[in-house]
Formats: structure tokens, C-alpha cells, sequence
């Protein structure tokens, strides 16, 4: 019998993987990716010009937005008229909210994309903790939830609200205010939104065919 010692083997190297293994399809996921990247890219310009709300072009395309409950110190609100890139006038209920709490916010809208129409969806608050904004301005289309407001004033001229600094409107334009207001059921198709120091606990984002809406 030979007791020549067996040489050692040779460390085996971890397999190449095949055509098509292990590979990210770029193109598709680039598809997919777009629309969160516009949109997130919008909301940092939008927290970044604060209460400017009508300061920049809308899509022309309705979001959802919604929250279980909603308090602010303040609240004004006038019509006005948000303008897409091509000219066209958008009515709107500017709803002007002071510092804000939410006890959740979610926001969703459908996009068309190369790959078909995807849903994005923002979400926070909830477990997480309260979501908080101060400056918080939505250009609505509607509004509803059960209200509770305080010292309310409607028909007052547009241009002299003073609940919430910033907001006002044209002179000789309706107009109406409140000072602290709580909305549960908080439901809205909005044309933009703003905000300044948003504060977004448990932010999740998500983008998806067949994708959840707000509502």
C-alpha cells in the first residue's frame, strides 16, 4: 500500500454565472425607476421653495391625497388657478394649513411609463409617529373629511387672510379662514402640494404596475 502523501486540492473557484443569471435587467428597471425619481425630485423642489405653491408648473395630472387625521393652528382658503407647461388653467381651492400634524399621509398617482401605467405611492406617519409640516399648502380639485373649526370667518376679501403668513389672495376675492382646525377621513385629488420642513416618519416609497391607490 502507498503511503505517499495525496497532493492537495486545488480550491474550487465559485462558479460564472450563465447568460442571464444573476443580471439586472437595466432598461427595465430604469423604466420603473423614472417616475420615482421626477417625483421625488419635485418634492425636494417643492419643500425647497416652502409656501410657494402656484410657483411652478403642475403635470395636468391629479394625485390622491389622504391621512386619518389632520390638526394646524391655522387655515386659510381662496380660488386660484395652477397652470400646466402648456398654458392651460387648472381651478383649485388653495387650502393654506399652519403648522400641521398628521397622523398619517399618503399620496399616489397614476403615471404612464414605457412599460404601462404604474402606480406611485407615498407613505408615512402611521406607527412610525405623527407626520408634521409647517406651511402646508394643497391646490385641491375637492376636499373631504369631518372638520371641526375655530373662529371661523367666511367671505372675507382674499387678499386680507392673515391665519396663516403668506396666504392670501386677490383683492375683491372670496375668501374664508379659521384659526385651529382638526379633519379626520382627510381625502383629496390635488393638483400640487407644498410644504416646508416636512418631517415624513416611516417614509416609504413605492411604484408598481397595478399598483394600491390612496383611495
Amino acid at each position: 500500500m502507498s503511503t505517499k502523501p495525496h497532493p492537495p486540492r486545488a480550491e474550487r473557484r465559485p462558479r460564472r454565472p450563465g447568460p442571464g443569471e444573476g443580471r439586472v435587467h437595466w432598461k427595465k428597471a430604469a423604466c420603473a425607476a423614472v417616475p420615482a425619481l421626477v417625483v421625488a425630485a419635485g418634492m425636494a423642489l417643492m419643500t425647497a421653495q416652502g409656501a410657494l405653491a402656484a410657483s411652478f408648473a403642475v403635470s395636468g395630472t391629479t394625485f390622491q391625497v389622504s391621512s386619518g387625521r389632520l390638526t394646524a393652528d391655522g387655515l386659510s382658503s381662496y380660488v386660484t388657478t395652477d397652470r400646466s407647461v402648456d398654458g392651460r388653467g387648472r381651478p383649485a381651492a388653495l387650502l393654506g394649513l399652519g403648522d400641521a400634524v398628521l397622523s398619517d399621509i399618503c399620496q399616489s398617482a397614476r403615471i404612464a411609463t414605457p412599460v404601462g401605467r404604474v402606480v406611485f405611492r407615498l407613505t408615512a406617519g402611521g406607527p412610525a409617529g405623527e407626520v408634521t409640516a409647517s406651511s402646508l399648502i394643497i391646490d385641491g380639485e375637492d376636499l373631504t373629511g369631518d372638520a371641526r373649526f375655530g373662529s371661523a370667518e367666511i367671505g372675507r376679501d382674499a387678499s386680507t387672510l392673515d391665519r396663516v403668513p403668506g396666504i392670501a389672495g386677490e383683492a375683491g376675492k372670496f375668501g374664508l379662514q379659521a384659526g385651529r382646525v382638526e379633519v379626520t377621513g382627510v381625502r383629496s385629488n390635488a393638483w400640487a402640494a407644498t410644504g416646508g420642513n416636512f418631517r415624513l416618519k416611516g417614509l416609504r416609497v413605492e411604484v408598481g404596475l397595478n399598483g394600491r391607490t390612496c383611495f
